[in-house]
């Protein structure tokens, strides 16, 4: 067994997870690994921050302080790990999630400086996240300064999507130039989960056809053919696609240049209300789909509207997404509100019968074994539809187990 430390360094919060892994892939089985302690620190560079720290079988720690910036935040938990035992001495590697690893990286890398200086160059993809994942990686370094640092991307699982769902409209030297394609994101969600669902399902991946739901705060579609990602709904940026929590997702992208003629906006507030304010918070004034849950079920016809108009931009997905993959073998829900939200996971599949979806309301209703997948189909649905809950931080941890063992 070896330990191996993940980290996903925010620019407002840090979280991480220790989990000790089978060495053999072999021996490791979609459910191999165990997570000894896990974290959350919130609010670094704000006034007031917290730290979360729960070690297996333990009460939280929680500790509150005023944490500037993310080398704080290191100390900070550092010292919480020392109150509940001590930080691991030895780690086989330190797994990171980067967001954005452009056309360049479509699988883990050992970060070296060659790979710090490529993930630097992809920050204008992703101002917001890569500066941030950079700094959890120099900081592991020095942490760590003789143990493999392993980058996992987020858009690396989709970069097997090829040129035609890739590809904008656009000039293509101009495009090419600046990089300009679909990249998608939450890939590491997306291939986990797919892969979960096979095994569900008890046929290998290379045979299914899938379509997967990341259904969170960020929210966002993958066609899975043979568990490849050929197509997924977010594109250059996480902007593109759904109805997210404060992302508008697809729009006419005249509507940028009328808010800048007609509403004098700047490039930098069109910016921030399209991803900040926009989604359920621009519809309702809340991104919170479980309030927005509540409201409805009160009768709130402002919160039920915003919620029909969130499942229906999913539904149009997925009848596309079966048009691309020709067949479908399984519909998959997964992250928060995919994984916990009944009502959406029936609002979305409503109308979905010429597919072969017949959804189970007892099913869907239900309270399964939330830490293993379970079909909220009927048993006769030509097409199964699963609920998988995902795992991100075990899968980095496995992705970057793998990588430091290859010849």
């Amino acid at each position: 067994m070896s330990q191996v430390l993940v980290l996903n360094t925010g620019s407002s919060s840090i979280k991480y997870q220790l989990f000790e892994l089978p060495d053999s892939p072999e021996d490791a089985g979609s459910h191999g690994g165990s997570s000894l302690v896990s974290g959350t620190l919130g609010g670094v560079g704000e006034a007031a921050s917290t730290l979360t720290h729960r070690v297996a079988g333990a009460e939280p720690l929680v500790i509150h302080a005023s944490v500037p910036d993310q080398e704080a935040g290191f100390d900070l938990i550092r010292a919480a790990f020392e109150r509940s035992g001590g930080m691991p001495s030895e780690v086989a590697a330190v797994g990171h999630r980067v967001v954005h690893g452009g056309a360049r990286f479509g699988e883990p890398v050992i970060v070296d400086d060659e790979v710090i200086a490529a993930i630097e160059e992809l920050t204008p993809l992703a101002p917001l996240h890569n500066p941030s994942n950079l700094a959890g990686i120099r900081l592991a370094q020095k942490l760590y300064p003789q143990v493999p640092q392993v980058a996992v991307f987020d858009t690396a699982f989709h970069s097997t999507m090829p040129e035609i769902a890739y590809r904008y409209a656009l000039p293509v030297e101009l495009a090419d130039r600046l990089d300009i394609r679909r990249y998608g994101f939450h890939g590491t969600s997306h291939g986990y989960v797919s892969r979960q669902a096979a095994e569900y399902l008890g046929r290998p991946p290379g045979e299914l056809k899938l379509i997967t739901l990341h259904l969170g705060n960020g929210a966002s579609v993958a066609a899975v053919d043979g568990g490849r990602s050929v197509d997924t709904s977010m594109g250059m940026t996480p902007l593109e696609g759904l109805v997210m929590g404060t992302r508008s997702g697809d729009i006419d992208p005249a509507i940028v240049l009328y808010l800048q003629r007609e509403g004098g906006l700047s490039v930098d507030e069109v910016d921030a209300l399209l991803n900040r304010d926009s989604g359920l918070k621009g519809l309702t004034g809340s991104n919170d789909a479980r309030r927005l849950g509540e409201r409805a079920a009160a009768g709130d016809p402002v919160a039920e509207q915003a919620l029909d108009i969130f499942s229906y931009r999913i539904r149009k997905y997925v009848g596309a997404y079966a048009a691309v993959l020709g067949r479908l073998d399984g519909v998959v829900f997964t992250a928060g509100i995919g994984e916990n939200d009944p009502v959406i996971r029936a609002k979305v599949c409503a109308g979905l019968e010429l597919l072969g979806i017949r959804l189970d309301p007892e099913r869907n209703a239900g309270t399964a074994d939330r830490s293993r997948p379970w079909p909220i189909s009927t048993a006769d649905s030509p097409v199964p539809v699963l609920v998988v809950p995902t795992n991100e931080e075990l899968e980095i941890a496995r992705q970057s187990l793998a990588v430091t063992r290859r010849p």
